[in-house]
C-alpha cells in the first residue's frame, strides 16, 4: 500500500509559516516516508468507505489539537469566519489562544482512496492520499467537526466529499465539540 501527502494536507499540516499547532519536528517528506515505512498501530474505518484512519504513536513533539473547555480556560476562546481554501465559503470557527496543551500520544492520519481523490479533482499517484491528521491523547478518532459534516453533505463543488449527514454521528460530534475546542499558537 502506498501513501502520499496531498497538497491540501501539506498546506494544513506543514504551513509555510510554521505554527505551534501543526506537526512539529518533521518535514513533509519525513512524515510521508514514516507513513509508508512504519505500520500503523491500528486502522480505523472512517466516515465513509473511501476513508481510513491510520493510528500511529506520535514520534514528534506535536501537541494535542483539541482541549476540553473549562471554566478556567473559557475566557481564552476566540472565533471568526474562515475558509480552508480560496474556493470555499467561510464558516464560523472557534479556538483557544494562549493555551499550552499536552504533547499528543497519537497521530491519527486521515486517508482517502485514490478513487475518491480523483472524484474530488485531485488525482494521486498512490493508493491513498493524506487529507488530514488528528493529534490526540487516545488512539481514537476525534469526531469530525459538525461544519465539516455539513460541507461534505453539500458536495464536492463546495469543498466536501458528497457524503450525506449521518444524524447520529452529527449529534455525537456536537456533544464533543460543545465541550472541546482546538487551539492556535
Amino acid at each position: 500500500m502506498s501513501i502520499i501527502l496531498t497538497d491540501f494536507a501539506r498546506a494544513r499540516l506543514f504551513p509555510r509559516e510554521p505554527r505551534r499547532n501543526t506537526i512539529q519536528d518533521c518535514t513533509p517528506e519525513q512524515f510521508e516516508r514514516h507513513l509508508n515505512e512504519v505500520p500503523p498501530l491500528k486502522v480505523l474505518d472512517g466516515y465513509a468507505p473511501f476513508c481510513k484512519l491510520h493510528v500511529h504513536r506520535n514520534w514528534t513533539s506535536t501537541r494535542c489539537l483539541s482541549v476540553p473547555i473549562t471554566d478556567a480556560n473559557r475566557h481564552l476562546l476566540r472565533s471568526a469566519y474562515e475558509a480552508r481554501s480560496r474556493d470555499e465559503l467561510p464558516v464560523l470557527v472557534r479556538w483557544f489562544e494562549g493555551l499550552e496543551p499536552p504533547v499528543a500520544e497519537y497521530l491519527v492520519v486521515i486517508l482517502y482512496s485514490r478513487e475518491q481523490m480523483a472524484k474530488e479533482g485531485t488525482p494521486i499517484d498512490a493508493d491513498w492520499g493524506v487529507v488530514g491528521c488528528m493529534y490526540t491523547a487516545e488512539p481514537e478518532e476525534t469526531p469530525m467537526a459538525p461544519i465539516t459534516m455539513m460541507r461534505n453533505a453539500l458536495g464536492v463543488e463546495e469543498g466536501g466529499s458528497g457524503v450525506p449527514i449521518d444524524r447520529e454521528a452529527y449529534r455525537r460530534a456536537v456533544e464533543f465539540w460543545d465541550a472541546h475546542a482546538n487551539w492556535r499558537g
